[in-house]
């Protein structure tokens, strides 16, 4: 296991709903290093992806550190499935506390390129997939007295990254604002609402798309720029993402609502 820290209980007591917590891939995704260190940190967590075989293996992780979680196999872009994933955390745990958004699909392609049923595939995912989460979520949570919801976005959401990822950068761009709107409309009820926003971050969904449209010759060709175009030096990773999360989870961040947190290595600031 890799993303060992000293825990200190900072989500002890508290359901956690963790969405899109397989990996595509070996090695740590988001959700994936998220679901693992809610647990380290006291959470129940009820870890959901498509892929019941990569939820399957976060969820024995998990138990293996001595923590219980459960395996949910959802599918976002489905209202009725997220529906089930919310009523899967509060009939086993009897409420739900955190909510954590990190379901993303890419698909290459500029505005002229790209077709139409990858346009949609990447928005009804990355997008319409969180709405659909947090409909399903927001009632139970109020049903708890509050909570946290912490979406995903990425830093192609509010800058151009040198790759025409035109579905992606809207998708991710829109989930900035709809995060805000939330934030704002349920602040007054007692649940904050706030985004992760990463930067370059080597992860096997990231790999598997660089690979995908670049080919493995070109792969580590590839890794080496992205390194190089981060003022720290280094792409980062997904327990760098997974702490940004942890903090907008825990009640650190009690007065902490509608923002956003760049964990970039200081890439759009240089953008």
């Amino acid at each position: 296991m890799t993303g060992a820290h000293e825990a200190s209980g900072r989500l002890s007591g508290k359901v956690a709903l963790v969405v899109g917590a397989g990996s595509s891939g070996p090695g740590w995704g988001n959700g994936k290093a998220a679901a693992v260190l809610f647990a380290r940190e006291g959470a129940h967590v009820v870890a959901v992806d498509r892929d019941a075989a990569a939820v399957a293996e976060t969820v024995a992780l998990i138990e293996r550190e001595g923590s219980t979680a459960i395996a949910v196999v959802g599918d976002v872009t489905r209202p009725e499935s997220c529906e089930e994933m919310v009523a899967a955390a509060t009939e086993v745990h009897g409420r739900l506390d955190i909510l954590h958004n990190n379901v993303g699909i890419l698909r290459q392609g500029g505005v002229v390129d790209q077709s139409l049923d990858d346009w949609h595939a990447v928005i009804d995912t990355n997008l319409t997939g969180t709405y659909l989460t947090c409909k399903a979520a927001i009632p139970a949570m109020l049903s708890s007295g509050g909570g946290s919801i912490v979406n995903v976005s990425s830093a192609a959401g509010m800058r151009y990254l040198g790759v025409p990822y035109a579905s992606y950068a809207a998708s991710k761009a829109g989930l900035l604002q709809l995060t805000v709107t939330t934030a704002v409309e349920y602040a007054a009820r007692g649940i904050r609402v706030n985004t992760v926003v990463p930067g370059l971050i080597d992860t096997p969904m990231v790999a598997g798309s660089l690979r995908g449209a670049y080919g493995d010759d070109e792969l580590e060709e590839l890794r080496r720029v992205r390194n190089e175009q981060v003022p720290m030096g280094r792409m980062g990773e997904a327990w760098d993402v997974a702490h940004a999360a942890l903090f907008l989870a825990s009640d650190d961040a009690k007065y902490v609502t509608g923002t956003q947190l760049v964990v970039d290595g200081g890439l759009t600031a240089k953008c």
